[in-house]
């Protein structure tokens, strides 16, 4: 009698925690779409095209984080994301908010069941907004088609995020670990929060692999 009246009291006790974890995801991407909201009326009185842009990405990095949490509310696995259904709607998304026509830009996506924790996604799912960004943006100048490629493959010891494109060719002469771009230096930062590896190859457009072990990550200060 007394292990089953044990029993009962931690069931009951994690979903306690449960419930309590799903509120949290639920109101911090409440919070980040308030912030996006307030991003996006603040960009309405902004004529310089140049601090216009950077409210944009700021707007798209919030959401791309806000996608996370969102997706960690409605799984069953709190600490995992379905990570095909994540990359689907941040594609969708910002083919909106860079008012793309999706006639000339064709996006393959090869993921399988990948699941993803949350210590892994977050920094997943902003290295591949700026990437995505990055080729929307520069690899397919006047109105030129094109696709863009985004792969995500696992096994039991590391995982591999390959996003490539066949747009233009990157530039040759751009040091990745030491531009001053934005975008390609949050990339650098994330995949070392990561403690993973980069891979770039600039040839027939640029392709970009990220290599990631499956294990506890040290974050650097």
């Amino acid at each position: 009698t007394e292990r089953i009246k044990t029993n009962d009291q931690i069931k009951a006790s994690l979903k306690e925690k449960e419930i309590m974890l799903k509120e949290i995801h639920h109101r911090v991407k409440n919070n980040m779409q308030i912030i996006n909201s307030m991003l996006k009326m603040q960009s309405r009185f902004i004529t310089d095209p140049k601090t216009l842009s950077i409210f944009k990405e700021s707007q798209n990095r919030v959401k791309s984080m806000a996608l996370i949490h969102e997706k960690l509310y409605v799984s069953e696995n709190l600490s995992d994301i379905d990570f095909k259904n994540y990359i689907h709607q941040l594609i969708k998304y910002l083919i909106m908010s860079y008012r793309i026509n999706s006639n000339n830009i064709v996006f393959i996506v090869d993921i399988g069941d990948v699941t993803i924790d949350i210590e892994n996604a977050v920094p997943c799912g902003l290295i591949i907004k700026e990437l995505i960004s990055n080729s929307l943006k520069y690899a397919f100048p006047d109105n030129r088609t094109g696709e863009i490629f985004i792969s995500v493959s696992t096994d039991e010891e590391k995982y591999i995020l390959t996003l490539k494109n066949d747009g233009i060719d990157f530039p040759k002469d751009i040091d990745t670990d030491n531009t001053k771009t934005l975008g390609l230096r949050l990339v650098n930062a994330l995949v070392k929060q990561l403690n993973g590896t980069l891979t770039i190859n600039k040839t027939g457009g640029v392709e970009f692999i990220i290599t990631f072990l499956k294990q506890e990550r040290y974050y650097e200060a």
